[in-house]
């Protein structure tokens, strides 16, 4: 069966990589890819099954003018780098759109090649193309001067509410909502 794209592939920026990498969106096979396992990085995923990943799939792919999740590939055609960007329809400034990036990863044997701030800057472009008035992400402090790089400036505070859900400790539920940036 051919791979489903998340979303159309034309509301990408065109952007330079490294030879041999690609950037497009997240697709329907890239569970075979290891587009799980490069989320390990960034923090506990639990028990991922290529099943559950179809479902979530499927879901954003009903949503896909809210859910934009590109993905990085290596020569090999590995997933190496992930990030999401996630639309959020607004009742103020006009019904406005905001655009939430979120879960940045790149594995670990890819790291200092940049492929974190071409997913950041391309995640941003299509918050603009989709018409965001804003695009906000958040992070832990050590990364704050990485998303300087990218353009961000240092927001509001945020504030978390945990409860204990999928019989998760709550040290592993902290670290999903404070989106540990790994770059």
């Amino acid at each position: 069966m051919a791979d489903t794209s998340l979303f159309d592939k034309s509301i990408l920026p065109e952007i330079e990589l490294p030879e041999g990498y690609t950037l497009r969106p997240l697709s329907s096979g890239d569970y075979q890819r290891g587009a799980v396992e490069v989320l390990k990085v960034l923090t506990t995923v639990g028990d991922f099954t290529e099943e559950l990943y179809r479902e979530r799939f499927d879901y954003w792919f009903k949503h896909n003018d809210t859910y934009y999740t590109i993905v990085v590939l290596n020569a090999n055609d590995k997933v190496v780098g992930i990030g999401t960007l996630m639309i959020e329809r607004k009742l103020i400034h006009q019904a406005g759109l905001t655009g939430h990036i979120e879960d940045i990863v790149i594995a670990e044997s890819e790291q200092g090649k940049k492929l974190g701030l071409k997913i950041i800057n391309s995640l941003s472009a299509i918050s603009k193309a989709v018409g965001c008035y804003k695009v906000t992400l958040v992070c832990s402090d050590h990364n704050v001067e990485f998303y300087k790089k990218c353009g961000f400036k240092k927001g509001t505070n945020e504030m978390v509410s945990v409860s204990k859900a999928d019989g998760l400790p709550l040290d592993i539920l902290l670290q999903r909502v404070t989106h540990e940036v790994i770059c």
